[in-house]
């Protein structure tokens, strides 16, 4: 089991990095040659039948996660849950969908001919999960849903793939809070994401989190290659509970705002 989790993030990594080449920049400036333990992976996706949350659930409730948390972001128009493993040392997993019945017609209708291009079978292996976007889009339709949700057009252009990974600063050795995180990756040149403030969340919420920008990278649309943001690098530093053990949740307000970390600067 350890070895098939293993072989999974270790497919989700190698996805990543092709897309978003400063991740590697993050591991040489906040590892200092040592292993970087991953706090969690997110994934995005939207909620028709063939494309659901559980759809991706799946495949790790198969290696042994189970689900934890629920979260609702009316907003973004978002519902999402966590899971995790009994292995500490296995990255949490975030994954949210877009509740696609909530946009204009003429959004659902670009999502629903995106959908009607998925094979019956795609979602049946784990290849799945790091698959990038099993259809083709127009830039003009990425522009329609870009008018109307960020996180429908990312998932029109980008597909199936880990949407971030994330530093647990808890287990870095050079480093002990996330404002000396966040400073070092400024010295370094990163952009972090501002919105709401550097740092989400704080002691209180038990939980603490940065990210960059995200990276740039070329997308094949069906008229023409474009430059969009595509993945960003999350830092999370988590707090004791009254039992001593490390909050394992997410905060929404604070979620809400890494969200935005796929938005254009």
């Amino acid at each position: 089991m350890q070895k098939d989790i293993d072989t999974l993030f270790g497919h989700l990594w190698d996805n990543y990095i092709h897309v978003t080449p400063s991740a590697l920049k993050v591991h040489t400036l906040l590892g200092g040659g040592e292993p970087i333990v991953n706090d969690h992976v997110a994934f995005r996706t939207y909620n028709l039948p063939k494309l659901g949350l559980e759809k991706l659930a799946a495949h790790f409730l198969a290696l042994g996660y189970e689900q934890k948390g629920e979260y609702v972001f009316k907003a973004k128009k978002l519902y999402a849950k966590h899971f995790e493993h009994k292995d500490p040392d296995a990255p949490k997993v975030f994954i949210s969908e877009l509740k696609v019945e909530e946009l204009s017609p003429a959004a659902q209708a670009i999502i629903h001919k995106l959908a009607d291009q998925v094979p019956a079978h795609l979602t049946d292996t784990p290849a799945f999960l790091y698959a990038g976007a099993p259809w083709q889009v127009s830039w003009a339709d990425y522009q329609t849903l870009l008018a109307e949700s960020e996180y429908a057009a990312w998932m029109a252009a980008w597909g199936y793939r880990a949407n971030h990974f994330t530093v647990n600063i808890n287990r870095l050795k050079q480093f002990d809070t996330i404002l000396q995180v966040n400073a070092a990756l400024k010295a370094a040149g990163f952009v972090l994401n501002g919105v709401g403030g550097e740092v989400k969340g704080d002691p209180q919420v038990m939980l603490e989190q940065s990210s960059t920008m995200a990276d740039k990278a070329d997308v094949a649309f069906t008229d023409g290659v474009r430059t969009i943001p595509s993945c960003f690098y999350e830092f999370a530093l988590r707090y004791p509970q009254a039992d001593g053990v490390l909050y394992p949740g997410f905060v929404e307000a604070s979620a809400d705002k890494i969200f935005e970390s796929t938005n254009a600067m």
